[in-house]
Formats: structure tokens, C-alpha cells, sequence
């Protein structure tokens, strides 16, 4: 079965110096405020479209591994997954890196190596995201 989840933004003021807050309706979890400063300069308490593409990316990337992993008879113990989203302003986002270190019993560095590079792959984010450059880094605790 679908299922569609839904946000929206309320942006006021030009691009340099307006900002906006981003309300997520569909878990109804605290609004966030964003600004084109927070995307282009320092976060300063604030999100920006490519934090939150890095939050999507990571959980599921961290998802589709630890379902790869226990259908593969190795379930994970723990995955700790960063994805780092480079953005360039005047160009958009240049890359995805995915960093993963997991704690995974009965398993070696290239089983998991192998395991990551799939779920890298077949996410639904990393689809999403096909056209942006995605490399990977991953480790065993």
C-alpha cells in the first residue's frame, strides 16, 4: 500500500535575507525554521533544504542496510550512517557522500562492504537521487 507524506513552507521576504519555517504535517514533529543563509553560509540554529535531504538519505540508507543484513541472516546490532550533502550555490548539489559504521555479529568488512553498496544502490532515496554523484564509506566497529 502508498503511502504519501506531506511538509510545507511559509517563506517570507526575497531570498538574501528572508526566511521561512517548514512545517512537517504529516508526523506534526516541530516546525523548523529555514533560510537562505543557513543553506549558503552557517547554519546558525536554522535547516536548510540539503540538511534535510541528508536526514532522508541517511535513515534510509540505514534502513534498507539493516533489511539487507537480516535477510541476508546478519541482522545489525547498531548502524550509525552520516550523509554529508555538498551544495554549491549557483551550481545546486554537486554530491552525497554516505559514511556507515555498523556493529554487525558474524560478519566481515567485505560481507558488510558489499551489504552497504547495495542498500547505496536500492534505497528509495539514493533512486530518488540518482543523478547526483553518491560514493560511500563503510566499517565495522
Amino acid at each position: 500500500m502508498a503511502t504519501t507524506r506531506t511538509a510545507h513552507t511559509v517563506w517570507n521576504g526575497d531570498l538574501k535575507r528572508g526566511s521561512g519555517e517548514i512545517t512537517f504535517d504529516s508526523s506534526g514533529i516541530a516546525k523548523q525554521p529555514v533560510s537562505w543563509a543557513a543553506r549558503a553560509e552557517e547554519a546558525n540554529g536554522k535547516t536548510s533544504p540539503e540538511e534535510l535531504i541528508a536526514g532522508a538519505h541517511s535513515s534510509c540508507f540505514s534502513m534498507a542496510l539493516s533489511n539487507g543484513l537480516s535477510s541476508a541472516g546478519s541482522p545489525p546490532t547498531r548502524l550509525t550512517t552520516q550523509a554529508e550533502v555538498t551544495f554549491q550555490p549557483g551550481t545546486g548539489i554537486t554530491g552525497i557522500h554516505l559514511s556507515v559504521q555498523g556493529e554487525v555479529p558474524g560478519i566481515d568488512e567485505a560481507a558488510f562492504t558489499a551489504a552497504a553498496e547495495e542498500a547505496k544502490a536500492n534505497c528509495p532515496v539514493s533512486q530518488a537521487l540518482s543523478g547526483t554523484s553518491i560514493t560511500l564509506t563503510a566499517k565495522l566497529a
